[in-house]
């Protein structure tokens, strides 16, 4: 029986599929680029959207006050400022891409910084004592509210404002009504109040760029070699060098002199930059490169689905929230460091809407199955700098509240909009 079909037994021909699979590898950067638009008007934005309202507020802000907004000392503000909400927006990421809710993040970093300057100032425990306990205090929090999510099967809604009210409560008992636990431990005020030595910060910005460049040609060389399609090198190379350009740029600014009196020297990377980076590193790792990240995406897609196709929901649920609540505690941990004291509305007040807010504003979906740990880093910065810029106007804090909250319902709104689209494109 004959065919017209190419085999692997006819010398010096290559099967038709493999000859596919060549043609797709090969993309050139126009393909690539239409491929990109494509998926853009399909609903797809990921993260442009905050990249953008970035952009236009860095502008904005620099145009109405250019003496102050873009100075040296006004950058490593910012920095230290959008510390605690992006650490705990990053916790959120995990449990907003199950579709799911926590509104007891803000109050849980509270409680477990009450935790750990009370060992620290009435125990007299060492500092890494005091923040392992915090951290672990997280952790069983999380564990119950998943627990009760998942197996009990409470709304996500109901328990985690069950718990916003009952661990206020826990920090009231915890300090006392109206007090305020100092935080003198050199090793928590450094994270957020000093920095690090200028060469150490020169040498974690390259290595962080080639580490960024070689996992981005090592990705893009794996593709090729198993036939997959993937970037054009030339778009792979446009955006290392973009990444490197902003952490060596960023490094320069922050290693430069910004202390007031020229009899102090005040230059260097913020300590708890680091630690954001490395966490980062470690979310998106954990969300992009193993199973219990595929299978988060696979329930925030479809519980339903996901369960049939064997994946244990239940275990990735609670796991989810005992990840966001254990980098709830170490939000809290940066926030006493910032000011040097836990009272008893930490975590309170505003804390949890900014940190929604900043992970939907930089591009995780609140229908689940869509977001990256990169979005709670942007959405972090667009908040940090709202509350930077409109305090150097002398706005009203009632404008505050306003913008940020339009800022917030714009970004819903185009998540909306563009899982509308998506389901349009059938994607």
């Amino acid at each position: 029986m004959s065919t017209d079909i190419p085999t692997s037994k006819e010398p010096g021909v290559k099967l038709a599929d493999s000859d596919f699979a060549a043609d797709r590898r090969d993309l050139d950067v126009r393909s690539a680029v239409g491929d990109y638009w494509l998926r853009v008007r399909s609903g797809d934005l990921g993260a442009i959207p905050a990249i953008l309202g970035l952009a236009g507020l860095v502008v904005l802000f620099t145009a109405l006050r250019p003496e102050t907004f873009l100075s040296k000392g006004n950058i490593a503000n910012l920095c230290t400022q959008a510390l605690p909400v992006t650490i705990l927006a990053m916790g959120l990421v995990f449990v907003l891409l199950l579709g799911e809710i926590d509104l007891s993040a803000g109050v849980t970093s509270g409680v477990c910084a009450a935790v750990m300057a009370k060992l620290i100032v009435d125990s007299g425990q060492p500092w890494y004592v005091a923040v392992l306990a915090a951290v672990a205090i997280g952790i069983v929090v999380g564990a119950v509210l998943g627990w009760l999510v998942s197996v009990v099967r409470i709304p996500s809604f109901v328990v985690s404002l069950a718990f916003f009210l009952g661990l206020q409560g826990v920090t009231l008992r915890l300090i006392g009504e109206g007090g305020t636990v100092p935080v003198h431990d050199d090793v928590i005020v450094a994270l957020a109040n000093k920095n690090m030595p200028i060469w150490l910060g020169w040498a974690a910005a390259v290595v962080c760029a080639l580490g960024y460049g070689l996992s981005q040609f090592l990705r893009w060389q794996r593709k090729r070699s198993r036939g997959l399609t993937g970037s054009p090198v030339e778009l792979v190379a446009a955006r290392v060098a973009v990444v490197a350009v902003v952490l060596l740029a960023g490094t320069y600014l922050l290693s430069r002199d910004r202390a007031p009196s020229p009899l102090v020297t005040l230059a260097g990377i913020p300590w708890g930059v680091p630690l954001v980076a490395v966490l980062l590193i470690i979310c998106t790792f954990v969300l992009g490169r193993t199973s219990f990240g595929r299978h988060i995406y696979a329930v925030g897609g479809n519980a339903e689905a996901a369960r049939r196709a064997g994946i244990n929901v239940t275990r990735i649920k609670v796991s989810a929230f005992m990840i966001s609540s254990a980098l709830a505690a170490i939000s809290g941990v940066v926030a006493a460091s910032r000011l040097n004291s836990v009272a008893t509305d930490s975590g309170g007040g505003n804390t949890l809407l900014y940190a929604v807010g900043a992970a939907v504003i930089g591009g995780t979906s609140l229908f689940g199955g869509r977001g990256r740990a990169r979005d709670a880093v942007l959405g972090g910065l667009v908040i940090a700098i709202i509350d930077n810029g409109l305090g150097l106007l002398g706005t009203k804090a009632y404008l505050n509240f306003l913008i940020t909250g339009i800022v917030l319902l714009l970004a819903a709104s185009i998540d909306a909009t563009a899982r509308r689209r998506r389901s349009a494109a059938g994607r």
